[in-house]
């Protein structure tokens, strides 16, 4: 039987490989206006676009590993009986996506007895992308350039580096609007570069903090394993090392536990 290293690996080299065929999909609607958006029952936008790459992500998956559990945002999960399980978010941006905004991603991530070991955060639109797995490392690619190895920030506070989140309209959900403006005067300056280009800016050293107020598996499984190998930390708003929590943080060491204290004070007030 191979070992679970060997295991992880043959999941991780396919999931590069499927996150960037899945991202080609996106790019014959990126833009192009050949589709319609309809909406969820919580009120966010979905297209043909992130079905079709998630059916192929699955074919994919299924044809190379049909033991393994698949859990998506756009069709119903399957269990597995092999400990691997994969989660998917086929466009992780929607929102972005369709107003031709190209900081939208494809995320696949793999878990194994329901810890994040693989990650890959596909940017089809800018033809960049990070990966890695548990032990061996995370990676940037630009174009067809090598892959350079990822290491986040070495700032020691948060008055000294960026700060990034996604749409404001998820700390208002959280009544949490008077933490956003503190956590915005504790950072140089942020920006709402979010979703999954917030977390590839972190991963990348460019940003030092992406926190997000409402997080679903989909958005994190993938995160979680890129950032632990660059050298960072994701947690959930509680501080657990986590992509099920319904939040996220992913920054470095130094200053997480800043973050937590900001933060805290709103997992107080819930």
């Amino acid at each position: 039987m191979a070992s679970l290293e060997s295991q992880i690996d043959g999941r991780w080299q396919l999931a590069v490989r499927a996150a960037a065929e899945a991202g080609r999909i996106t790019l014959k609607y990126f833009q192009q206006g050949n589709y319609q958006v309809s909406r969820k029952v919580d009120g966010s936008p979905v297209t043909e676009a992130d079905r079709e790459s998630e059916r192929l992500l699955r074919a994919i998956i299924e044809s190379e590993f049909p033991n393994d559990g698949i859990v998506g945002e756009e069709f119903t999960s399957r269990e597995g009986q092999s400990g691997f399980r994969w989660i998917l978010d086929p466009i992780d941006g929607t929102k972005s996506f369709v107003s031709g905004v190209p900081l939208y991603g494809t995320l696949v991530g793999v878990q194994y007895e329901e810890r994040s070991v693989v990650g890959v955060i596909e940017m089809p639109a800018l033809d960049e992308r990070v990966h890695g797995a548990t032990g061996q490392g995370a990676w940037h690619i630009r174009g067809n350039h090598a892959a350079q190895r990822c290491q986040v920030t070495n700032c020691e506070k948060l008055v000294d580096g960026l700060v990034l989140t996604s749409e404001i309209e998820g700390w208002s959900q959280r009544r949490s609007v008077e933490c956003l403006i503190e956590l915005q005067r504790a950072g140089w300056f942020m920006r709402t570069w979010g979703d999954c280009y917030g977390y590839l800016l972190v991963v990348t050293g460019r940003a030092l903090a992406m926190v997000d107020p409402i997080m679903n598996i989909w958005d994190a499984a993938a995160v979680q394993p890129i950032l632990e190998e660059a050298g960072g930390i994701f947690t959930d708003w509680e501080g657990l090392a986590r992509s099920d929590g319904g939040d996220g943080i992913g920054t470095n060491h130094s200053v997480h536990q800043e973050l937590l204290e900001i933060l805290g004070r709103v997992t107080k007030q819930m």
